[in-house]
Protein backbone atom coordinates (compact mmCIF):
# COMPACT_ATOMS: atom_id res chain seq x y z
CA UNK A 1 0.00 0.00 0.00
CA UNK A 2 2.80 2.46 0.53
CA UNK A 3 3.72 1.77 -3.03
CA UNK A 4 0.17 2.22 -3.93
CA UNK A 5 -0.12 5.44 -1.76
CA UNK A 6 3.52 7.03 -3.78
CA UNK A 7 1.56 6.13 -7.47
CA UNK A 8 -1.29 8.13 -6.35
CA UNK A 9 0.58 11.06 -5.13
CA UNK A 10 2.70 11.48 -8.21
CA UNK A 11 -0.36 11.20 -10.48
CA UNK A 12 -2.07 13.84 -7.99
CA UNK A 13 1.17 15.64 -7.83
CA UNK A 14 1.45 15.92 -11.73
CA UNK A 15 -1.91 16.70 -12.64
CA UNK A 16 -2.04 19.68 -10.03
CA UNK A 17 1.01 20.76 -12.16
CA UNK A 18 -0.68 20.48 -15.44
CA UNK A 19 -3.51 22.15 -14.03
CA UNK A 20 -1.63 25.14 -13.04
CA UNK A 21 0.13 25.39 -16.31
CA UNK A 22 -3.15 25.17 -18.59
CA UNK A 23 -4.40 27.81 -16.53
CA UNK A 24 -1.99 30.13 -17.13
CA UNK A 25 -1.64 28.85 -21.07
CA UNK A 26 -6.24 30.01 -20.82
CA UNK A 27 -4.69 33.18 -19.78
CA UNK A 28 -2.80 33.94 -22.23
CA UNK A 29 -5.62 33.12 -24.59
CA UNK A 30 -3.69 29.65 -25.59
CA UNK A 31 -6.36 27.77 -26.37
CA UNK A 32 -5.26 24.58 -28.25
CA UNK A 33 -2.10 24.15 -25.13
CA UNK A 34 -5.05 24.89 -22.17
CA UNK A 35 -7.25 22.10 -23.77
CA UNK A 36 -3.59 19.34 -23.89
CA UNK A 37 -2.73 20.33 -20.32
CA UNK A 38 -6.20 20.27 -18.99
CA UNK A 39 -7.34 16.72 -20.55
CA UNK A 40 -3.84 15.30 -19.56
CA UNK A 41 -4.65 16.32 -15.80
CA UNK A 42 -7.83 14.81 -15.40
CA UNK A 43 -6.34 11.58 -17.27
CA UNK A 44 -3.90 11.94 -14.03
CA UNK A 45 -6.80 12.11 -11.79
CA UNK A 46 -8.87 9.84 -13.10
CA UNK A 47 -5.67 7.46 -13.50
CA UNK A 48 -4.76 8.06 -9.52
CA UNK A 49 -8.97 7.41 -9.00
CA UNK A 50 -8.08 4.17 -10.16
CA UNK A 51 -4.83 2.88 -8.49
CA UNK A 52 -6.65 4.06 -5.40
CA UNK A 53 -9.78 1.62 -6.02
CA UNK A 54 -7.60 -1.03 -6.61
CA UNK A 55 -5.59 -0.91 -3.73
CA UNK A 56 -8.49 -0.57 -1.65
CA UNK A 57 -9.36 -4.28 -3.27
CA UNK A 58 -5.74 -5.58 -2.96
CA UNK A 59 -6.60 -4.69 0.73
CA UNK A 60 -8.87 -7.54 0.71
CA UNK A 61 -6.17 -10.01 -0.03
CA UNK A 62 -4.04 -11.46 2.76
CA UNK A 63 -0.08 -10.50 2.58
CA UNK A 64 1.87 -13.93 2.04
CA UNK A 65 5.16 -14.22 2.76
CA UNK A 66 4.84 -17.41 4.46
CA UNK A 67 2.93 -20.23 4.79
CA UNK A 68 0.16 -18.87 7.28
CA UNK A 69 -3.64 -20.04 8.52
CA UNK A 70 -6.33 -18.88 6.65
CA UNK A 71 -9.45 -20.12 8.11
CA UNK A 72 -10.82 -23.51 10.30
CA UNK A 73 -13.50 -25.42 9.87
CA UNK A 74 -15.63 -27.75 11.93
CA UNK A 75 -18.75 -29.88 10.54
CA UNK A 76 -21.68 -31.22 12.30
CA UNK A 77 -23.49 -33.74 10.28
CA UNK A 78 -27.47 -32.54 10.17
CA UNK A 79 -28.52 -35.76 7.70
CA UNK A 80 -27.63 -37.77 5.01
CA UNK A 81 -24.87 -35.94 3.32
CA UNK A 82 -25.63 -32.87 4.86
CA UNK A 83 -23.50 -30.65 6.98
CA UNK A 84 -23.31 -27.26 8.75
CA UNK A 85 -19.77 -26.04 8.00
CA UNK A 86 -18.75 -23.83 10.66
CA UNK A 87 -15.53 -21.11 9.43
CA UNK A 88 -13.35 -19.78 11.92
CA UNK A 89 -11.11 -16.97 10.78
CA UNK A 90 -7.77 -15.45 12.20
CA UNK A 91 -9.57 -12.65 12.87
CA UNK A 92 -11.61 -14.91 15.43
CA UNK A 93 -14.80 -13.92 12.90
CA UNK A 94 -16.90 -17.11 12.25
CA UNK A 95 -19.38 -17.63 9.22
CA UNK A 96 -21.58 -20.72 8.99
CA UNK A 97 -23.01 -22.47 5.83
CA UNK A 98 -24.85 -25.37 5.48
CA UNK A 99 -23.30 -27.67 2.73
CA UNK A 100 -24.67 -30.74 0.94
CA UNK A 101 -22.83 -33.74 -0.19
CA UNK A 102 -19.50 -36.15 0.53
CA UNK A 103 -16.35 -33.90 0.73
CA UNK A 104 -16.00 -29.94 0.80
CA UNK A 105 -13.72 -28.12 -1.25
CA UNK A 106 -12.45 -24.17 -0.91
CA UNK A 107 -10.77 -21.50 -3.30
CA UNK A 108 -8.74 -18.98 -3.36
CA UNK A 109 -7.12 -16.26 -5.44
CA UNK A 110 -3.31 -15.92 -5.35
CA UNK A 111 -1.38 -13.15 -6.70
CA UNK A 112 2.57 -14.08 -6.65
CA UNK A 113 4.60 -11.48 -7.88
CA UNK A 114 8.65 -10.95 -9.30
CA UNK A 115 11.30 -10.93 -6.58
CA UNK A 116 12.08 -7.36 -7.71
CA UNK A 117 8.56 -6.11 -6.68
CA UNK A 118 8.55 -7.82 -3.24
CA UNK A 119 11.65 -5.64 -3.19
CA UNK A 120 9.74 -2.72 -3.21
CA UNK A 121 6.82 -4.24 -1.12
CA UNK A 122 4.88 -6.27 -3.24
CA UNK A 123 4.37 -10.02 -1.25
CA UNK A 124 2.25 -12.24 -2.71
CA UNK A 125 -0.92 -12.11 -1.81
CA UNK A 126 -4.16 -14.68 -1.27
CA UNK A 127 -7.83 -13.75 -0.53
CA UNK A 128 -10.51 -17.10 -0.37
CA UNK A 129 -13.33 -16.78 -2.50
CA UNK A 130 -15.97 -19.40 -2.12
CA UNK A 131 -16.72 -23.22 0.18
CA UNK A 132 -18.76 -25.57 -1.42
CA UNK A 133 -20.42 -29.13 -1.06
CA UNK A 134 -18.81 -32.08 -4.02
CA UNK A 135 -19.77 -35.62 -3.85
CA UNK A 136 -17.31 -38.44 -4.76
CA UNK A 137 -19.85 -39.89 -7.25
CA UNK A 138 -19.54 -38.39 -10.67
CA UNK A 139 -23.41 -39.02 -11.39
CA UNK A 140 -24.68 -37.51 -8.22
CA UNK A 141 -22.24 -34.83 -8.62
CA UNK A 142 -24.22 -33.94 -12.03
CA UNK A 143 -27.65 -34.84 -10.73
CA UNK A 144 -27.75 -33.76 -7.07
CA UNK A 145 -28.29 -30.39 -5.42
CA UNK A 146 -25.17 -28.12 -5.51
CA UNK A 147 -24.06 -25.52 -2.39
CA UNK A 148 -22.05 -23.18 -2.57
CA UNK A 149 -21.00 -19.83 -0.46
CA UNK A 150 -19.01 -16.86 -1.56
CA UNK A 151 -16.19 -15.90 1.08
CA UNK A 152 -15.32 -12.56 0.19
CA UNK A 153 -17.20 -9.30 -0.88
CA UNK A 154 -18.55 -9.07 -4.92
CA UNK A 155 -15.98 -5.70 -6.24
CA UNK A 156 -16.59 -2.90 -8.07
CA UNK A 157 -13.21 -2.73 -9.24
CA UNK A 158 -11.56 -6.27 -9.02
CA UNK A 159 -7.66 -5.94 -9.14
CA UNK A 160 -7.79 -9.74 -10.08
CA UNK A 161 -9.22 -9.19 -13.24
CA UNK A 162 -7.86 -5.58 -13.74
CA UNK A 163 -4.08 -7.84 -13.44
CA UNK A 164 -5.77 -10.29 -15.69
CA UNK A 165 -6.65 -8.73 -18.56
CA UNK A 166 -4.00 -6.41 -18.23
CA UNK A 167 -1.10 -8.46 -17.76
CA UNK A 168 1.45 -7.36 -20.08
CA UNK A 169 1.36 -4.02 -18.59
CA UNK A 170 2.43 -5.26 -15.40
CA UNK A 171 5.91 -7.10 -15.66
CA UNK A 172 6.30 -7.72 -12.36
CA UNK A 173 3.45 -10.18 -11.75
CA UNK A 174 4.62 -13.25 -11.37
CA UNK A 175 1.42 -15.46 -11.35
CA UNK A 176 -2.34 -15.19 -10.91
CA UNK A 177 -3.67 -18.52 -10.44
CA UNK A 178 -6.84 -19.72 -8.36
CA UNK A 179 -6.11 -22.62 -5.42
CA UNK A 180 -8.40 -24.91 -4.41
CA UNK A 181 -8.63 -27.89 -2.16
CA UNK A 182 -11.13 -30.86 -0.95
CA UNK A 183 -11.21 -33.48 1.21
CA UNK A 184 -14.05 -35.44 3.00
CA UNK A 185 -17.02 -34.11 5.26
CA UNK A 186 -17.51 -36.05 8.78
CA UNK A 187 -19.35 -35.33 11.73
CA UNK A 188 -17.44 -33.40 14.29
CA UNK A 189 -14.36 -33.28 11.78
CA UNK A 190 -12.13 -30.00 12.00
CA UNK A 191 -9.96 -28.88 9.62
CA UNK A 192 -7.56 -25.93 9.26
CA UNK A 193 -6.48 -24.38 5.64
CA UNK A 194 -3.60 -22.86 5.27
CA UNK A 195 -1.92 -20.87 2.55
CA UNK A 196 1.55 -21.39 1.25
CA UNK A 197 3.50 -19.87 -1.81
CA UNK A 198 2.15 -23.00 -3.77
CA UNK A 199 -1.14 -22.31 -2.97
CA UNK A 200 -3.80 -23.65 -0.15
CA UNK A 201 -3.26 -26.58 1.92
CA UNK A 202 -6.02 -28.45 4.27
CA UNK A 203 -4.54 -30.37 7.88
CA UNK A 204 -7.02 -32.30 10.07
CA UNK A 205 -7.12 -30.86 13.34
CA UNK A 206 -8.68 -33.74 15.12
CA UNK A 207 -9.37 -37.62 15.24
CA UNK A 208 -12.13 -36.96 13.39
CA UNK A 209 -10.94 -35.20 10.66
CA UNK A 210 -8.10 -37.61 10.39
CA UNK A 211 -10.42 -40.37 10.03
CA UNK A 212 -12.08 -39.54 7.84
CA UNK A 213 -8.74 -38.55 5.27
CA UNK A 214 -7.43 -41.57 6.47
CA UNK A 215 -10.74 -43.70 5.15
CA UNK A 216 -11.01 -41.70 2.31
CA UNK A 217 -11.39 -43.46 -1.33
CA UNK A 218 -12.29 -43.31 -4.93
CA UNK A 219 -15.90 -44.73 -5.50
Amino acid sequence: MTVVSGLIAVCLLLAVLLLLMAMRCLRRRRFLAFAVKAGISILLCLAALCVGLAGIDLLTYQRLTYEQPAVEVRFTSTGQGQFDALLTYPSKTTQQVALRGDEWQIDARVLKWHAFANLIGFDSAYRLERISGRYADIERERNEPHTVFALSPTDRIDAWSLLRTWRRFVPWVDAIYGSAVYVPMSDGADYQVVVSQSGLVVRPLNDAALQAVGGWKSP
